[in-house]
């Protein structure tokens, strides 16, 4: 074959891959165009233009033309200038031709990936699929589209308009992806080139960890060149090193969500569990007298019993640190209750009526009871040992807000009285009082001083003085007292009184005696009418 007919073929298998009729006949179409047989094309095309140039398109008298007419002489040059042109198009086509840039794109197995090329358009027609020297797939924009049939790839591949999905990711699946992307109008030809990189996280040991234990956490590419990988804490705190590689001894702030960050693209999350209680409450529990006393303590909430009797459970039990006046925890505790592993319920040591939740296998171990006492306040210890000899334990402080009155709760109208409502130790900076008197007081409704000075009590002033603990708009507790206000007797109302009690006491004892004389007399005159010796029988006698 000439060369002439050689390049009028790839004309025809060129103007194949722009025509729709190519869909019936793709095995006709030239699969795909790399980026090193695009240069090998341009360097045997010129060698093809400058032989045609010089042997067939030299326009010299033709001696099997002289006797033609001019029309015949015109058709030639006709057909000698279409020849030379089909090569200078083809040559076109392929200069104004581009090279995408290469993406890198990173997953891990069994991961499903998302493959989109970053120039294409809609307005390109044609888009063919290659892995390695495999036709994965094409489609053109009539809806066309054909997926390869190779057992690697079957059921892992997706075809849409901008991209190639690629589910369930074997290792046999990561390498270098092409995508050829071409338009008819204008005619261009972009191609692209996606590596995809197989990227492997893990951690050492598996999860769950007790607090102290080493943790160690690894995330790698498989890529010459190495990009930048780093951690992220649960916090969203980057970890110093930049290889991939952490190490540390866990504590309960380590557990959560740990993110591998791979070139600032690809983010890869690892759950770490470590078993520790729930934090105790920043502030301390209160109550008082009039209100009930809750004593958290519990696993956290991603922590399981059957967990922690993987991790070797030992002992679980209550201690209490009694408040001393000075406002300081004693030293000696007090033991309060310890849990049965065998019939799983707390037995109680020390009797405080405190009661432990029923289901402590729900790793709840929280201590109630309906009423709060003074002797509450304190440090309470809940503490969880392990066979390891790792220790957990969270320590909730209760204070017991109370309301002392002097002189005291029983006044008379006129006096001096002083309220102080006070949890045993100066408030925390963010926490207020506020004070509630009696409806019919002439006091002010609202106080937020620790200390009340009330000059001359009156009668309003008796009945319930309440006094609250508020954080912020949320009440914590409160507590109540309540005030007698009486009338004190002065010493002329006493005499009055007891004059009043003696009058009435001397004619109580007057009437007594005129009653008991009284008697007497009428005893003494029936004795004189009776004093005959012979009386005569009752009854009717004759004048």
């Amino acid at each position: 074959m000439c060369v002439c007919e050689r390049e009028r073929e790839r004309v025809r298998h060129l103007q194949c891959m722009q025509h729709t009729k190519c869909q019936s006949r793709t095995h006709r179409c030239p699969e795909y165009i790399t980026y090193q047989s695009v240069a090998r094309e341009v360097q045997q095309l010129l060698k093809r233009f400058c032989l045609i140039n010089s042997q067939h398109f030299l326009f010299t008298p033709d001696p099997n033309t002289d006797g033609h007419s001019g029309a015949q002489r015109q058709q030639t040059l006709q057909t000698r200038m279409g020849n030379f042109l089909q090569p200078v198009i083809i040559l076109f086509s392929l200069l104004v031709s581009t090279t995408g840039a290469v993406q890198v794109v990173y997953a891990q197995v069994g991961e499903t990936v998302n493959l989109k090329p970053l120039e294409l358009k809609k307005s390109h027609n044609y888009v063919y699929w290659t892995f390695m020297d495999l036709q994965l797939g094409w489609r053109n924009h009539f809806g066309g589209k054909s997926l390869t049939n190779d057992k690697a790839w079957n059921n892992k591949l997706q075809m849409t308009d901008d991209s190639l999905i690629i589910q369930d990711i074997q290792q046999e699946n990561f390498g270098t992806f092409q995508v050829s992307v071409s338009s008819q109008s204008p005619l261009i030809s972009t191609i692209s080139t996606i590596i995809l990189v197989k990227l492997e996280v893990s951690k050492s040991p598996a999860s769950p960890l007790l607090p102290g234990e080493s943790l160690s956490l690894h995330c790698s590419a498989e890529v010459s060149q190495k990009p930048e990988i780093y951690w992220l804490d649960p916090t969203g705190q980057r970890k110093t090193n930049n290889d991939g590689s952490f190490s540390t001894r866990v504590t309960g702030q380590h557990n959560g969500e740990w993110t591998c960050v791979v070139a600032q693209q690809k983010h890869v999350k690892m759950s770490i569990t470590v078993v520790d209680l729930s934090p105790a409450p920043s502030h301390a529990q209160y109550t008082s007298t009039s209100m009930p006393v809750t004593i958290p303590c519990s696993l956290s909430p991603h922590i399981t019993w059957e967990q922690i009797k993987v991790k070797g459970v030992e002992e679980v039990h209550w201690q209490f640190f009694p408040r001393q006046s000075s406002g300081v925890s004693a030293v000696k505790a007090q033991r309060l209750f310890f849990l049965s592993l065998e019939s799983m319920l707390f037995t109680a040591e020390r009797n405080r009526d405190l009661r432990p939740v029923l289901r402590p296998t729900t790793g709840n171990f929280t201590l109630t009871r309906k009423q709060g006492r003074e002797e509450d306040a304190g440090d309470y210890v809940c503490t969880v040992k392990f066979k390891n000899g790792v220790t957990l334990n969270s320590t909730v402080r209760v204070d017991v807000l109370q309301i002392m009155a002097y002189p005291g709760a029983d006044l008379h109208p006129g006096q001096l009285l002083n309220l102080t409502c006070s949890i045993g130790h100066p408030l925390p900076s963010d926490l207020r009082l506020q004070w509630s008197p009696p409806k019919h007081s002439p006091q002010e409704s609202v106080h937020h001083s620790a200390h009340l000075t009330i000059p001359e009590v009156s009668t309003g002033d008796a009945g319930n003085w309440g006094c609250s603990l508020w954080e912020g708009k949320r009440r914590l507790t409160s507590t109540v007292i309540t005030l007698s206000i009486e009338h004190r007797l002065n010493v002329w109302m006493l005499v009055i009184i007891c004059g009043a009690a003696v009058i009435v006491i001397l004619l109580v004892i007057l009437i007594v005696i005129l009653y008991r004389r009284r008697n007497r007399k009428m005893r003494h005159l029936r004795h004189q009418l009776c004093r005959c010796k012979h009386p005569k029988p009752k009854g009717f006698y004759r004048t």
